[in-house]
């Protein structure tokens, strides 16, 4: 491959830009399959364990299979949502999955520790598993931010040096 030089011509940063839209990373492309898969595969194996139950089941079990329900069919749903997106994304698919894994450690956190505090004991380590997970969502979340301000901060760049 050659080095650019001087008399080659540069493209704009709108048409660049614009080039990448119908483009999927590779690995953006398999964390997109495999959060569709997961999703579909946690739905379809919760909604079993829920309805196979021999008896009736007490109104919080039956929240709980709901909750881990949508969960999962949320992820399904970012998964899809992932893989037909045409234009670039500029990160905004990490922002999103962030978000979902904030909301799903988080509510899960709340749940495990009212267990534990009915329970009257494993406070402690549910509290502690809670802090982690939801520590770690956050970690995530903020990193995917850091990196859609950083790309969006560089397309400005881009389009600003288009424009002189």
């Amino acid at each position: 491959m050659a080095a650019m030089t001087e008399e080659e011509p540069r493209l704009p940063a709108r048409h660049l830009i614009e080039r990448l839209g119908p483009v999927l990373s590779p690995w953006a492309r398999a964390r997109a399959v495999a959060a569709l898969l997961a999703g579909l595969t946690g739905t379809v194996f919760v909604s079993a364990l829920w309805w196979s139950e021999p008896g009736p089941l007490p109104g919080r079990t039956h929240a709980a299979f709901a909750l881990f329900t949508a969960f999962c069919l949320a992820w399904a749903a970012y998964g899809g949502w992932s893989l037909t997106r045409r234009v670039p994304l500029f990160a905004t698919d990490r922002v999103v999955a962030g978000w979902l894994s904030v909301a799903a450690s988080a509510v899960t956190a709340v749940l495990v520790t009212a267990v534990a505090v009915q329970r009257g004991g494993g406070l402690l380590p549910a509290l502690a598993v809670a802090v982690v997970c939801v520590g770690a969502a956050l970690v995530l979340v903020v990193r995917a931010h850091v990196r859609r301000a950083a790309l969006l901060r560089r397309r400005r760049e881009l389009a600003g040096e288009e424009e002189k």
